[in-house]
């Protein structure tokens, strides 16, 4: 077992360096040692200190110290990475990690600046802290989510992780510099070997932050020890081993807790549990599992007879359950979606291009799934239908629990690097007669999703008469919605069309501060950069076959409300020249797209919260 971090003055011998030899008859006497010159004594001192070394068990001593030291820092950076995958679920992943890398930095310098008190003020060897910490996150955790709604998405994930992720960062660090008072740094320079244990502790930190955030993405919910919960419990079985102690009793009351009352297990009998609740307050979760973009869930309301598709603090979609198959419902091909933007995004069949393709000859792309509205009208149109989709559970859930057909083409991968092998493939000729993009998750759109680099690769694999369909989800009364407009109308041109979903209400903007937070759908077609397009993008009235028996569709599917450029320019307060600096979205000039992401998701996070209720959301 390696050395654990002791209190000062009582480490282990193996952590020890030898003890110089005593001066024996044939030794340099005190006399001498004065006499002799700088650099005949600096080589004395190297002598002794290699012939310290070379005594059995120094090395392995030292071996021990740099095991456990990163040991230490491997956990709590995969500590760090998790606390954020359990806050997202609640908090959504943007508002989460608002104040997470400060917080982090805070819990390291504390750490290792107050080692030394934190050795002398403990009752407790501090290591022998670890392991009761992280048994005990879990049921914090899961206390402190139930008044997320009083905390709010701003201040309650910094609440959360300084109850949780901080105390076990500050005594990790605390253990790490202790543990490195023991290290030997060899020949290196004062200065240097005075500098190495901070810098490359923090260095080696950040290291293992992103390899097991990597790490945990790609392998998040394939079995159940790679779950939330089971990543946190895994997490403490590990600190029992480096750190055993009798103190492991206290923290039984708090496995007990995660083990049969803390309904984010991922457990058949959490889950029934949960349920039983839930069902009092009307609400159901058919299924739920972690995944790649986030925590996804299938949750059913028993009042009001719809059900959603949740990934982390948001959703991906719903439909209307009670309506199925009864009265003029009966053998429709189509569900009823609950948001009228699905239904908007299929107008792009009404779009009027010179050479209409009819609906058995046309090749759909659909980027991002969902529930599988939008491909499943454009299949039940007999539209030779491709759905990109990068996380497989979603596929899953929208085929086993909403009516995604079976007949349509599915590829589970990055959007980004499938259209660039599709476009190197086919040498940017044109492949698709629609488009549809359609993708957002936990608050916020992918950023890379609206580059100019990736649009324009979808303007590449657009037919001469294709027509696109971008859904946008903003707020207007923040830049974004102006840059993702300029972005498009520079690939697409300018007399591209936009609608919203709802019309503005000014009551509902002034209450919230003024935020507009809505869906906008952009309708382009490759030929509206052309001069014979300049009069800008027109739509056909649908016909009855067109609204598939759906009243949604009667609804919501021809656009009605459009955005102007008026509108756009509220993000920038009217401002016409600031409106110009925007320019576009690059994908290597993304940062300034990703900071007003923050103030946009956390107006999502509010609506969300009206949307379903807080006993939803805090018990996954």
């Amino acid at each position: 077992m390696p050395p654990k971090a002791t209190k000062r003055g009582k480490a282990s011998k193996d952590t020890t360096p030898p003890k110089e030899p005593e001066t024996t008859a044939t030794a340099t006497s005190a006399p001498d040692l004065l006499t002799k010159s700088k650099e005949a004594y600096e080589q004395e001192l190297k002598d002794l200190a290699k012939k310290a070394r070379s005594q059995k068990g120094y090395w392995a001593g030292q071996f021990a110290i740099y095991t456990h030291t990163f040991i230490l820092l491997a956990l709590i950076a995969i500590a760090s990475n998790l606390s954020q995958l359990v806050l997202s679920p609640v908090y959504g992943s943007i508002p989460a990690s608002i104040w997470h890398s400060k917080l982090v930095m805070a819990a390291c310098f504390t750490g290792w600046s107050s080692n030394i008190f934190l050795d002398r003020a403990l009752p407790i060897e501090p290591v022998e802290l670890l392991p009761l910490i992280a048994m005990y996150i879990p049921p914090v955790q899961y206390l402190l989510f139930r008044v997320s709604g009083y905390m709010g998405a701003y201040y309650g994930p910094l609440v959360t992780e300084l109850l949780t992720l901080f105390p076990l960062i500050t005594i990790s660090s605390a253990c790490v510099a202790t543990n490195l008072e023991y290290a030997d740094f060899g020949p290196l320079p004062k200065l240097i070997a005075e500098a190495v244990p901070g810098l490359g502790s923090f260095g080696f930190f950040k290291a293992a932050e992103k390899l097991s955030g990597d790490f945990l993405v790609q392998n998040i919910g394939k079995n159940f020890y790679m779950t939330r919960i089971g990543l946190e419990g895994l997490l403490a079985a590990t600190y029992t081993t480096i750190a055993p102690s009798k103190f492991l009793l206290l923290g039984v009351p708090a496995l007990l807790h995660t083990t049969f009352l803390n309904p984010h297990l991922a457990s058949p009998m959490a889950l029934s549990r949960l349920n039983s609740g839930l069902e009092k307050e009307g609400w159901h979760v058919l299924d739920r599992r972690d995944s790649i973009t986030g925590y996804v869930s299938v949750v059913d309301s028993l009042n009001d007879g719809f059900r959603v598709l949740r990934c982390d603090h948001s959703l991906l979609g719903g439909e209307w359950v009670k309506f199925k198959d009864t009265g003029r419902f009966k053998g429709n091909q189509v569900a009823e979606p609950i948001y009228g933007v699905f239904a908007m995004l299929e107008a792009v069949r009404l779009v009027e291009v010179p050479n209409p393709v009819p609906d058995n000859e046309a090749k759909a792309l659909v980027i991002g799934l969902g529930i599988g509205t939008t491909p499943a009208a454009l299949v039940a149109h007999g539209i030779n239908t491709t759905v990109v989709e990068i996380d497989p559970v979603v596929h899953e859930f929208a085929s086993k629990y909403f009516q995604l057909p079976s007949n349509h083409t599915a590829v589970i991968e990055d959007a980004v690097s499938y259209t660039d092998r599709l476009v190197n493939d086919t040498q940017g000729v044109g492949q698709f007669d629609y488009i549809i993009h359609d993708v957002f998750t936990g608050g916020a759109e992918p950023v890379a999703l609206f580059t100019y680099e990736f649009l324009q690769n979808l303007h590449s694999l657009l037919k001469p008469d294709g027509v696109i369909a971008i859904n946008y989800a903003g707020d207007f009364s923040l830049p974004p919605p102006l840059l993702i407009t300029n972005t498009i109308r520079s690939v697409f041109g300018s007399s591209c069309r936009i609608f919203r979903e709802h019309p503005r209400d000014e009551a509902q903007a002034a209450a919230h501060n003024g935020r507009d937070f809505t869906n906008m759908v952009i309708f382009c077609t490759k030929s509206s950069s052309s001069s014979s397009a300049a009069e800008g993008i027109t739509f056909r009235n649908p016909t009855p076959r067109d609204l598939l028996n759906s009243p949604s569709r009667e609804a919501f599917l021809l656009p009605k409300f459009e955005v102007t450029d008026e509108d756009l320019l509220r993000g920038v307060n009217g401002d016409v020249e600031e409106a110009k600096k925007l320019g576009v979205l690059r994908r290597n000039e993304t940062a300034a797209l990703e900071k007003w992401q923050v103030g946009s998701a956390l107006g999502h996070w509010e609506i969300m919260r009206g949307v379903l209720p807080e006993v939803v959301w805090v018990n996954w």
